[in-house]
Order: structure tokens, then sequence, then C-alpha cells
């Protein structure tokens, strides 16, 4: 036999070497509760799509395809799954921005959490990795239909932000109207203002009564301030912290405004002239120095407000002496800093 006539000798073996192939990056929706980590651009979830993305462009740009049409289509349908895949993830921040702002606190001891930051974030970054990773280089076939494509992408972006600014914007609004539902319980006439002034009234002939303090006005200042340290420091895009700062400012103005138009016929009880006065003297004064410009602080509406309060106070100087306790609607540059 053959075989066995042959030598007999081993072998060398031949190691195993680990064969790595590149592999398509696999995605998963955003989960907030877990992906959340301190970084520059948002969640763990979105900078790792956006990277993996980046990454799978550059390793077909590295291949050099010989052949320029297949090239260019392959280029073509790397930026169209970018394409769809960003607009995926907008979608779904979207959806997770107002699932989460409806589980926030209706009070004044609501504080804008990280993770909706975050999501702000992500769309900061969504928009600028959108011109990196969805435009087509150079003059290439169909780039004017891929420009209209894309151009919905951007459109997405943006009108993504207005909605969540508006939604954002609309929480803190609601907080206030919680505190001017408070101060509804003073108004001229009710039950509770004429048990109010009749046992203030009788008790001050043998006391010295204790008149309400300035702690709902104090409290909504604080939650004021927090926040805006909040989204200033937590938000990257200052061009988006602006429009919202005004929209909050703007909105906040009107609620008064029409609080103070219903009660056009009625004069105002002390306690809520002091606590308007502070919240709108402390409103301009710190939207103010957060960058709001003049144009918006003097809108229709807090000229509207302004003259009223000043009326109010007149008014109020005269019947009730110095029940004001040095709380005035002078100019707020030689306001004093008594809110801390």
């Amino acid at each position: 036999n053959l075989t066995n006539n042959l030598a007999n000798v081993s072998l060398p073996k031949v190691p195993s070497l680990p064969l790595n192939l590149p592999q398509m990056p696999s995605f998963s929706p955003p989960s907030w509760m877990a992906s959340l980590y301190d970084s520059t651009n948002g969640s763990s979830t979105s900078e790792d799509l956006f990277w993996k993305l980046d990454a799978l462009q550059m390793f077909v740009y590295d291949l050099h395809w010989p052949e320029p049409e297949f090239s260019q289509h392959l280029d073509q349908r790397l930026k169209l799954m970018a394409s769809d895949m960003i607009e995926a993830c907008v979608k779904r921040t979207r959806v997770a921005f107002e699932v989460k702002l409806q589980k926030l606190s209706k009070s004044t001891d609501l504080r804008v959490p990280s993770s909706v930051c975050t999501m702000i974030n992500v769309l900061v970054d969504a928009k600028k990795q959108s011109t990196k990773l969805c435009i087509l280089e150079g003059a290439q076939e169909f780039s004017k239909q891929w420009q209209q494509y894309h151009s919905k992408i951007d459109d997405l972006i943006e009108e993504t932000f207005k909605e969540m600014i508006s939604l954002l914007v609309s929480k803190f609004v609601f907080v206030l109207e919680g505190v001017l539902s408070k101060l509804s319980r003073y108004d001229e006439g009710t039950f509770f203002s004429s048990i109010l002034s009749f046992t203030v009234k009788a008790a001050a002939k043998y006391v010295d009564v204790p008149q309400p303090g300035m702690d709902l006005a104090d409290t909504y200042i604080t939650f004021v301030r927090q926040n805006q340290d909040i989204l200033r420091d937590k938000v990257n895009e200052e061009m988006y912290i602006e429009n919202l700062f005004d929209q909050w400012y703007t909105s906040s103005m009107k609620v008064i405004c029409v609080w103070l138009t219903d009660r056009l016929d009625l004069q105002l009880h002390l306690y809520q002239l002091k606590t308007l006065i502070k919240i709108v003297k402390k409103s301009y004064r710190d939207f103010r120095l957060q960058g709001v410009l003049e144009g918006t602080l003097n809108c229709k509406e807090y000229e509207t407000t302004h003259t009223r309060l000043t009326v109010e106070e007149a008014t109020a100087s005269v019947s009730e002496g110095g029940g004001l306790q040095g709380i005035t609607m002078k100019d707020s540059d030689e306001e004093g800093e008594d809110v801390k």
C-alpha cells in the first residue's frame, strides 16, 4: 500500500487565526432611564448611533471602489440609511420627551431633570450630525432630489425643537397658573377674602396681627431661577436656550396680564398686589440677566401689567398706609436683591 510506504512525518499544526469581518452596526432604541451618562452630546445610545454611522461610511470610503457608479450608489445608500436612522432617533426622542414631562411635578417643586436636558442635546447633536452623515459630496446624480430629501430631515429636527420648547414652556406656565390660582382666593368679595379681612380687623384691635408673608412669591422666584440655571448649565446650544427663555418670559407675562384683566373691576387684595409686584419685577430682572432682549422684556403684556400694578400700588399706599412694606413697582435697576 502506497500510504504505508510514506515516512511517518508529523505535519506542522496551522494555528487558527480569528477572522474579523466588518459587520453592519446594530442599533437599539434609546433607553432614557438606563443609558444616560455625563457626555457633551447626549445619551450613550445616540452617541453610539452617530459614531457607528460615521465609522461605517468611513470604512466604505477607505475601500476606494474602482467602479465609480457602484461607489456612488453605495454612498447614496449609506446616506439614505443615515437619514432614516436619524429621523427615527428624532421621533423617538420627541415621544420620550413628552412622556417625561407628563410625569414631572406641577408645582413650584418642579426642577428640570437631567434626562430632559439630555433629550434636547440629542436633537442638537442630530442636527450637527445630519449635515455630516446625510449630505452627498460633489455634484452627484439625483443631487437635487437628494437635497429635497435631506431638507425634510432638517425641517423635522427644527419642528421637533419647536414642539419640545413649547411643551416645556407650557409646563412652566402651568406652575405659574397654580400660583395665580392660590392668589385668586383673596379676590375681593370672595368668602375667603371676607373672612380673612374680618378676622384681621377684629384681632388688630388687641394684638399686632402678622400679614401674609411672601413665601408664595419667593418660592416661585426660586423655581424660575433654579430651572434657568439647570437649563443654562446642561443644554449645549445657546440659540435654543435663548428661544426657550424668550417664550417662557412672554408666556408668563401673558398669563399674568390675562389674570389681571379678568379682575379689572376688582381692587387687588394687598397680598395679591405684593406677590404680583415681586413676581413681575424679579421675572423681568432674571430674564434680562439670562439674555432676553429689551424688546421682548417690554412686550405689550408687560407694559399693561406694569401700569395696572402701579395704579394698584398708588391706591394701596393711600388706603393701607405702609402696608406694602417697601415693595414697589420702581425701576428694576434700583431694586435691591432681597431674594436669594
